[in-house]
């Protein structure tokens, strides 16, 4: 190589702006601090998407007037449910293959059964049930 070669290729490198980013260390609070607002982000869009879906969504196969009264567990996939539906409480055997009537009651007789509030059981539910049950062995 010729000496012009040299001190063209030396003005070239003095000419060039320094490599500032490349031999910097990196901004670690900066980064973190991006990354945790970005986390943030994307939980709070999660956040108000679940709660858009729930606010809009309605329940498949909802009625107005039927209510579940109470419920009480006979076996491991196997229930006793209690439904009002107008004005008459349903007494539902629900398994994981059907859905059967065991019994109807009026709304007056099922009033000790269940509370005000139409998610809880108030009363003696399994105890009625329990009696109820024995009954129907002893008529056999």
């Amino acid at each position: 190589m010729t000496p012009l070669r040299f001190t063209h290729l030396a003005l070239l490198l003095a000419a060039s702006p320094p490599l500032a980013a490349a031999d910097a260390p990196p901004d670690v609070a900066g980064s973190i601090g991006q990354m945790v607002f970005g986390l943030a982000v994307v939980i709070g869009l999660l956040l108000t998407g679940l709660w858009l879906i729930k606010r809009l969504s309605v329940a498949r196969g909802a009625m107005t007037g039927l209510k579940v009264l109470g419920a009480a567990p006979v076996g491991p996939r196997e229930r006793v449910v209690l439904v009002e539906i107008a004005g008459k409480v349903l007494v539902l055997g629900v398994t994981s293959a059907s859905v059967n009537t065991l019994h109807t009651l009026s709304a007056d007789e099922a009033a000790g059964l269940v509370g005000s509030d139409p998610g809880k059981a108030a009363g003696d539910f399994p105890g009625w049930l329990k009696r109820a049950m024995e009954r129907r062995n002893d008529a056999r």
